[in-house]
This record gives C-alpha cells, sequence and structure tokens, in this order.
C-alpha cells in the first residue's frame, strides 16, 4: 500500500487560505483569519487583539519578551529602506520589513506562544488596520489530540495583562493626537528635555502664576476633594505670537514628567495636533481625546492654537465633554491662542471651563536684556565675536517693541552676516559723514541719532516704542547713547542693520507694552 503524503505545514496551510481571501471581496476580516487558523491548529487557544492596546512587537523589543520571525517564505512583506533622520547627519539609513501576513516565535515568562500578524486594508480611506493572533499550545492538549480549547488559556490572558499595561504607559513618549488618532511621538518628547523654566525667559509674574498654577492643581488632589469641588482646571495662554507661549508649554511638559516632590508620580502630557477625521468627522475625534485624557489622568492636555481646533460646528460638542456629565478628575487643559478675541465667550468667560487666562505680553526692557544676555552666553569662547556686557543694554533699548522671536531672528542674522563678512571690520555705528559730528556728550560716549528705518518704496509706520516722533508713516531707531568702547564693534554694527530691516517688514496690529499702554506690534508665525 502505497503511503500517503505528508499533511503540509499548518503555517503553510493558514497562508495559502488566506491568499485568496485578501484578494475577493471581504465583510469581516477578523473572523475569517480566525476561522483559518483554528482550522490549521485545533489543538491551540486563539485570541484575536490589537497593537493598539497590547503591542506585542513593540514589548519584545523593549526586551520584556522575546520574538522571533518563523514564517519562512510564507508571508507578505515589503522591504523598506529608512533614510537617517537628518540628511546632514550621514549614514545609510536602515532597512527594516513592513509585515501584512507574518508569523512570529514568541515567549514570555516560560511560556511558548505563535503570534500571527495580520494587516489589510480597512472599508473606509483610512489606514490600514493591524491585528495580532496569539496562539497557544495547552500543556494538557498535546498537538495531535482532536480536542479544542474552549476559550483563551490563562497564559495568553497573562500575556495580554501585562503587555497591556506596558503599551498604556509612556515610555520617553507623548501621547500626540493627530489625523483622526493617537500615536507615540518619542521625537516630541526628546525635543522638550532641553527646555526648563530655569532657561525660559519670560515676565516673573507670568511665569511664577503659570508655574505655581499647575503645580498646585496636581498636587491638591485632597484638597479639592475636601471641598467638594471636581479636580480640574483649565487655563488659556494668549498674546502676541513669539512671545513665549509654545516654550512655556515645554517647559511645563518637561518638568511635569519628572517625579514630583515627595515622591509624586510623573504626569503625562497629552497634545493635541489637529481634529481632522475626513471620515467620522471632528466630533469623533473630541470624543477620542477626552477619552485617552480620562484613561491618562492625572494628565496636562493640550490645544495649542485653541482658536483654530473648536469651530462654530463643534464649539457646543467640545463644551459638553469639557464640562458634561463626564467626571475630567486630573484633567488640566491648556488652551493656546493667538487671537483670543475669535474665541467664543463660552469658551473664555465661564469659569470651570478655562478658569484663568494668561496673557504673554511683548518683552519689556528687563526681558530683552535677558534675552540678549542668554545670546551672549552662547557665544562665550567664541575669539570671533565680541559681546559684552555694555551691548546688552544697547541692544535691548533699541529693540523696544520686538518679540522674542524677531529677537532671535535679529541675533541669528548679524551672527550670519558677521561670519559670512557682510559687515566689514571697523564700520562705525554712525550714519556715513557723521564720524566727526561733534555729537558728544562726553570722551566715553557717542550718540547715534534717530535715523529712519526704511529705505526707498518701503512703508513704515510711527511706533511709540521707538523714541522719537520720525516723520509721518516712518518708523525710526531711537536716539541712543553708545559707549565710544562700541563704536566699531562689527557685531552690533550688525545688529543695527538688522534692527533698521526687521521694523520695515514687521506688520502692525494693536498689542499693550509690558506697562499697559497701547502700542504697534508685529504679527508673526508661530506661538
Amino acid at each position: 500500500m502505497a503511503s500517503s503524503s505528508p499533511s503540509p505545514d499548518p503555517h503553510a496551510r493558514v497562508f495559502s487560505s488566506l491568499r485568496p481571501h485578501f484578494g475577493a471581496p471581504r465583510t469581516s476580516t477578523e473572523l475569517e483569519v480566525l476561522t483559518i487558523l483554528r482550522r490549521a491548529y485545533p489543538a491551540h487557544s486563539i485570541v484575536c487583539t490589537s497593537p493598539c492596546t497590547c503591542d506585542l512587537l513593540g514589548y519584545a523589543r523593549a526586551g520584556h519578551a522575546s520574538a522571533s520571525v518563523s514564517h519562512g517564505a510564507d508571508h507578505d512583506a515589503s522591504r523598506l529602506y529608512r533614510a537617517p533622520r537628518s540628511r546632514s547627519e550621514g549614514g545609510v539609513g536602515v532597512l527594516r520589513d513592513h509585515v501584512r501576513i507574518g508569523r512570529w516565535d514568541y515567549g514570555w515568562e516560560g511560556e511558548r506562544y505563535m503570534v500571527y500578524e495580520v494587516e489589510y486594508a480597512s472599508v473606509y480611506p483610512t489606514s490600514p488596520t493591524k491585528l495580532f493572533y496569539v496562539l497557544h499550545l495547552p500543556p494538557a492538549l498535546p498537538a495531535a489530540s482532536a480536542g479544542r480549547p474552549d476559550g483563551p488559556s490563562d497564559a495568553i490572558d497573562r500575556l495580554l495583562l501585562a503587555c497591556g499595561r506596558w503599551s498604556s504607559e509612556l515610555h520617553d513618549e507623548i501621547y500626540v493626537f493627530d489625523d483622526s488618532r493617537w500615536r507615540k511621538d518619542r521625537a516630541l518628547y526628546a525635543s522638550v528635555q532641553g527646555v526648563s523654566w530655569d532657561s525660559a525667559i519670560l515676565d516673573p509674574a507670568t511665569k511664577r502664576g503659570l508655574l505655581g498654577d499647575v503645580a498646585a492643581f496636581f498636587a491638591s488632589r485632597a484638597l479639592y476633594a475636601a471641598l467638594g469641588v471636581p479636580w480640574r482646571r483649565g487655563l488659556i495662554l494668549h498674546g502676541t505670537p513669539g512671545n513665549g507661549k509654545t516654550l512655556s508649554i515645554r517647559a511645563l511638559i518637561n518638568s511635569l514628567q519628572r517625579p514630583g516632590p515627595g515622591g509624586a508620580q510623573p504626569v503625562p502630557s497629552l497634545y493635541v495636533k489637529s481634529l481632522d477625521d475626513h471620515v467620522r468627522g471632528p466630533k469623533h475625534s473630541i470624543r477620542s481625546i477626552f477619552q485617552k485624557a480620562r484613561e491618562m489622568a492625572p494628565c496636562l492636555l493640550i490645544f495649542e492654537d485653541l482658536d483654530s481646533l473648536v469651530t462654530d460646528k463643534t464649539r457646543s460638542y467640545f463644551l459638553n465633554e469639557v464640562d458634561g456629565l463626564e467626571s475630567n478628575e486630573g484633567i488640566c487643559m491648556i488652551g493656546s491662542t493667538n487671537h483670543l478675541e475669535t474665541l467664543d465667550p463660552a469658551i473664555v468667560k465661564r469659569p470651570s471651563r478655562f478658569d484663568r487666562k494668561y496673557h504673554f505680553k511683548l518683552p519689556g526692557e528687563a526681558e530683552r536684556r535677558a534675552y540678549c544676555e542668554s545670546w551672549r552666553e552662547k557665544l562665550k569662547g567664541n575669539e570671533d565675536v565680541e559681546w559684552n556686557d555694555e551691548m546688552c543694554s544697547v541692544v535691548a533699548q533699541w529693540t523696544d517693541g520686538f518679540s522674542f522671536a524677531y529677537l532671535k531672528e535679529l541675533f541669528l542674522v548679524a551672527l550670519l552676516g558677521v561670519a559670512h563678512g557682510s559687515i566689514a571690520p571697523g564700520q562705525s555705528l554712525l550714519a556715513p559723514g557723521r564720524e566727526d559730528s561733534g555729537n558728544t556728550s562726553s570722551a566715553s560716549t557717542v550718540i547715534v541719532e534717530a535715523e529712519e528705518a526704511g529705505g526707498p518704496g518701503v512703508e513704515n509706520c510711527t511706533d511709540a516704542r521707538d523714541g522719537g516722533e520720525g516723520a509721518e508713516g516712518k518708523q525710526t531707531m531711537p536716539e541712543m547713547a553708545i559707549p565710544a568702547s562700541l563704536r566699531d564693534n562689527v557685531l552690533l554694527a550688525a545688529i543695527r542693520a538688522q534692527i533698521r530691516l526687521l521694523r520695515s517688514e514687521m506688520e502692525t496690529t494693536a498689542d499693550s507694552k509690558p506697562d499697559g499702554k497701547k502700542v504697534v506690534q508685529q504679527g508673526e508665525e508661530g506661538a
């Protein structure tokens, strides 16, 4: 009697069964895959799970389990090239497999599993759906047994509980909501590591109030409970673009992700980038955002550019999530905006939604001087640049009305000009032909008189911050006493030239100076 041919490998049967399914109309891929796996592995316990809640391969990469490819030639995957993070850093990049059908041998705490990774296109035009199928052979049921386990094995449940707990936590990451879903962003986490309140140059009262407000909230759960008040809070950061709102948010994220006084647990941050959801709409995004915040509480929930996120169509739904029937215990919301006046009064003027508003004004002279000194500190030891303490006072007075963002642009472009020789050594700070004008108040001081900032064809505006009336429609440099020792300073000459150019570029809108007076201020991208 001829011997029968050996039965094919179970995984080969799985793959050959899945292939026609993926090439034809289908309704429930999850059920079809589960059915195929049960036919191929009748003695195994099989459970389907999602990498969104149980990232089994990430859990293994972190060293908590082992995973090795075991699908051989029967798989569906693309070999993809990933370029270096930055072309300037060099390197050849890396190759990685994007798996759509594959099998992994998986080990955890002495137990052996098989994990099938399956990815397929969703019905709706969103990202593909990826699933894990975890298989485990109970010791009491040998592979040849005809019996079938009634449900998931205890070994699978223990693995999913441990992996699920790990997957729900942040590991040097920040949750970012974008493209209708939450993702963990390691790059954003890395970008805030160097930002601290010590290095943040802000109005002292604003800095002290904001930091104290947030810290006191997270430390006062028991007090809120004793008072019978819901433990939640909302803050709005508003004001001129480029004056520290984003910097303050980054400093808050960094300070909260470290253990607090008395061993207090770190507070995670959730950053909302957009509400776009082309399939289910922004209301679904708002719902998903607050569901995640409630899961992660206590947490910091950040809505940057709140005015562009909450529109007339979504305002009512947003407010229902903020103070509706569901508890938002432990959530501190921070919304930032460059245009407070565009926000609905139901958001701005209703405590218990956003309780406090912090106004980020144009920096005063003390803050501008401190910012100059921070740049001077960066250049310590650079023999090509002469930046002494006297320059900080001079530049701080020259730059009345500049935002921090404009100051950064000023110093950056001026330093580049010096580095590339745009300013000649020995160039005088006096206007051409005035070097010997006799405008000196002492042997150690020269006077730079008011000078129009614009040139031919440039429309300027009168600005009370500039220290002089100037001709109508012209923005002027303030008349300023300069120590004679700085008269031939190349960097100061470059800074002065760039101040004139930047003033001519500034758009004019109304804002308040630190002393509360109305002035003209610049518009700018960013916050």
